[in-house]
C-alpha cells in the first residue's frame, strides 16, 4: 500500500474484539506528519486499545493499520523502536532517580555515548530538573515527573509519539505547562498522537477523532466541529446549577442542558423561545435566573450532541 510509508499513521478498518465485546469497531483515518492528532472520548470509547494496537502492545482482531510506514500486524516489534510511547500513568520508575530512569530509556533505545550525553542534557532542560538529578523520582511533584516522563519517550528522537491521557490527575497550569511541549516538538516536525477527555485539551489539536463505543463519529480541526452544532445553545446562571439541570431536561424545547463550569449550557430547539422556555421552567421549580445569553458552540457542546445522536455514551 503506498500511502502507508508517506503518512506517519494509516488506518482502515481497525477492529479489536474482547470475546464478545468489541472495543474497536472498524475505524479508519490517516495522520499527517507533524501534526497534533487528538483521540478524544468518554472512558470506554475504545482509546487506549487503538493505542495499543498502533504501538505494537496489541494485535488488530481486523482491519490493518501502518505507523511510520510499518504494518502493525507484521512488524510490531519494529514499530517500538520508531514512536516514543507515554502511557497515563507516565511509564517512569518511582525508585529510581531521574539520572537512572533516563539512562534505563536510553539503554532500552540504544542510546550511548556523546548522544547520551545531549540527550540527557536536552531533558533535563525540558523538565525543569537540571541540577535534581539525584532526586528520586517518587519524590517529584506530578507535573515534574510528566515532563519527564516526556523526556523519556523521546530519548531516541522518534519521529512520532504516542500519548495516551498523559495529563490525567495534574493540575492545569501543569497541563498548559506540558501542551507547550508538545507545541514546540510539533513545531519541530515531531507527529503527535494524543488521547485526552479533557475539553480544553482538543483545542490545542490540529484535528480531532471523536470516538464513542468503539466508534468514529466525527473526524475534523476543532473550528469545523464547533461548526456542525446547528442548534442554539444558551448558557444559562442559576442560583442553583444542579437543579436547574434536572428541572431542564424534561422541558419541551429542551434538547440538553449539562454543567459548564459554574453555569450550565442549555440546547433548545428554537433559540427565540428558548430563553422563555428556561425562565419558565427554572421559575416553576423555584430556581433563580441570573442570566441568559446565547453562545457558540464548545467543543464540549459539539461531542455532547453527536454522542446523543449516536445513542450515548457507554455506561459503567
Amino acid at each position: 500500500m503506498s500511502e502507508s510509508g508517506a503518512l506517519p499513521v494509516v488506518v482502515r478498518g481497525l477492529t479489536r474484539r474482547f470475546g464478545d465485546f468489541t472495543a474497536v469497531d472498524g475505524i479508519t483515518f490517516d495522520v499527517h506528519p507533524g501534526e497534533i492528532f487528538g483521540f478524544l472520548g468518554p472512558n470506554g470509547a475504545g482509546k487506549t486499545t487503538t493505542i495499543k494496537m498502533l504501538t505494537g502492545l496489541l494485535a488488530p482482531t481486523e482491519g490493518e493499520g501502518w505507523v511510520a510506514g510499518l504494518d502493525i500486524r507484521s512488524e510490531r516489534r519494529a514499530i517500538k523502536s520508531r514512536i516514543g510511547y507515554m502511557s497515563q500513568r507516565f511509564s517512569l520508575y518511582t525508585d529510581l532517580t531521574v539520572r537512572e530512569n533516563i539512562e534505563l530509556f536510553a539503554g532500552l533505545y540504544g542510546v550511548e555515548g556523546e548522544r547520551l550525553v545531549e540527550r540527557r542534557r536536552w531533558i533535563l532542560e525540558m523538565s525543569e530538573l537540571s541540577g535534581a538529578e539525584a532526586r528520586t523520582t517518587a519524590d517529584l511533584p506530578l507535573g515534574w515527573k510528566q515532563r519527564l516522563a516526556l523526556g523519556c519517550a523521546m530519548v531516541h528522537e522518534p519521529p512520532i509519539l504516542f500519548l495516551d491521557e498523559p495529563t490525567s490527575g495534574v493540575d492545569p497550569l501543569a497541563r498548559r505547562r506540558f501542551w507547550d511541549l508538545i507545541d514546540g516538538l510539533s513545531d519541530r516536525g515531531t507527529t503527535v498522537f494524543v488521547s485526552t477527555h479533557y475539553m480544553e485539551e482538543a483545542e490545542y489539536c490540529h484535528r480531532l477523532a471523536l470516538l464513542n463505543r468503539g466508534r468514529l463519529i466525527a473526524l475534523d480541526a476543532p473550528r469545523a466541529l464547533r461548526a456542525r452544532v446547528l442548534e442554539p445553545i444558551l448558557e444559562v446562571k442559576t442560583d442553583d446549577a444542579p437543579g436547574a439541570v434536572d428541572a431542564l431536561r424534561a422541558a419541551h424545547g429542551v434538547l440538553d442542558a449539562a454543567m459548564f463550569g459554574r453555569s450550565l449550557h442549555v440546547t433548545v430547539a428554537d433559540a427565540a423561545a428558548g430563553g422563555e422556555v428556561v425562565r419558565r421552567t427554572l421559575g416553576a421549580a423555584g430556581r433563580r435566573v441570573d442570566h441568559i445569553t446565547p453562545v457558540e458552540p464548545s467543543l464540549e457542546d459539539v461531542f455532547v450532541s453527536l454522542v446523543r445522536a449516536e445513542g450515548g455514551a457507554v455506561v459503567g
